[in-house]
């Protein structure tokens, strides 16, 4: 399968690359052989591998022949790649893609060395990390197109600009977020703005075991813990590893915050809005209807204005038998929602599959107010 088709799948991509040191972090995993990680990185799922071949990575051509020999995943060598000779190299080492910097060629350069790489039989990521080298890559027809968190230059990571450009790429176009990703969070954060994909390296090689790291990374369902009010009760769901922060800003909820808190990096802030909503700073919306006084009995899941799943919960104070057979027959990123604790989350997980599951009521000792033991029981079960 071609690197760039490998991408398309449904659902969150992943590659995983293999990286011995960094020159913004120094040394990673200075024994790490790209062989076997290779090996272990398909066993567990991953869409694709890349391979640092460069040697201030502490990469070389032989780490490419060395993952080549044990997987068949479409392998993407990273390098600092200017003549078709380096494409040719590349290929005979067992590549199946090739890295492209805008940063370093001009538009020419580019044109020449995409036009090769297809003579060769590879697909070329073309990276792009601020609005202009998006801007060339898409006039470019490059495909798939990587954005990167990190300045190469600065090494600074900036993952607010990249969610931003990552969101302004064709939706024709196979998008890779590079960089920067320690957090499923962060993964899903870049998945909602529209990439297909995330390539992760550091993270992976500090792990100590980078295959399961990998598996943490993408794994589904999201956990949210809705209905924070107290920011030691935040800390708590951030320390269970829950995914999503919600915080209920109507009015009429006896769970009202005052405004969304601060979480830290492994989370994403929901709003929970009623009717109507304004921008309060958090990472997502999620915003019900008003029917009757009260809130409707679904929401949609907004970034920005852009409606990226679907909430599924019980009707207003009401049982419903047919609730999880409602949801498991729904397409699209479904979060369900309704009454959701420790003792049911796994067994309503098991018969919808979701994208996320939703907690509130059922992790209180009183509204708002949340129960510690309750919260962390409820993310275990739901991992």
């Amino acid at each position: 399968m071609r690197f760039g088709e490998a991408l398309r799948k449904p659902g969150l991509a992943a590659i995983a690359e293999v990286k011995r040191r960094s020159p913004s972090a120094g040394e990673l995993r200075p024994d790490a052989d790209a062989g076997e990680l290779a090996r272990a990185f398909e066993r567990v799922g991953a869409a694709a591998v890349s391979i640092l071949v460069d040697g201030r990575f502490g990469g070389s051509t032989d780490d490419l022949r060395a993952a080549r020999a044990t997987t068949e995943l479409p392998l993407l060598a990273k390098g600092f790649f200017s003549t078709p000779a380096h494409l040719e190299e590349m290929r005979d080492a067992g590549a199946d893609a090739v890295l492209l910097l805008l940063r370093d060629l001009d538009d020419q350069n580019v044109m020449e060395l995409m036009q090769t790489a297809r003579a060769f039989g590879l697909d070329a990521l073309v990276e792009a990390h601020d609005s202009e080298e998006l801007q060339r890559a898409v006039s470019l027809g490059a495909d798939p197109i990587g954005i990167n968190a990190r300045d190469l230059s600065t090494f600074h990571i900036d993952r607010r600009a990249q969610l931003e450009l990552v969101a302004a790429a064709p939706e024709e176009n196979v998008v890779v977020a590079e960089s920067g990703i320690v957090s499923r969070a962060q993964g899903a954060a870049a998945e909602l703005a529209g990439a297909d994909a995330i390539l992760v390296g550091s993270t992976l090689m500090r792990a100590a075991d980078p295959a399961e790291k990998l598996v943490e990374l993408v794994s589904r369902p999201l956990v949210k813990v809705c209905g924070l009010t107290r920011e030691e009760d935040v800390a708590v769901a951030a320390e269970a590893g829950a995914d999503l922060a919600g915080f209920i800003l109507a009015d009429e909820s006896p769970r009202r915050a005052e405004d969304v808190l601060p979480v830290p990096e492994t989370m994403l802030s929901v709003a929970v809005h009623v009717g109507e909503y304004e921008d309060r700073g958090a990472d997502l919306v999620q915003l019900y209807e008003r029917e009757n006084g009260h809130r409707g009995r679904d929401a949609v899941l907004l970034r920005g204005d852009e409606p990226v799943a679907r909430v599924l919960d019980l009707p207003w104070e009401e049982q419903d038998p047919g609730h999880l057979d409602r949801a498991r027959e729904a397409e699209g990123r479904i979060m369900l929602a309704g009454r959701l604790g420790p003792d049911n989350v796994r067994a309503a997980i098991d018969a919808v599959r979701p994208w996320a599951v939703d907690a509130a009521s059922r992790l209180e000792v009183e509204p708002g107010i949340k129960d510690h033991d309750k919260v962390r029981a409820y993310v275990e079960a739901a991992r």
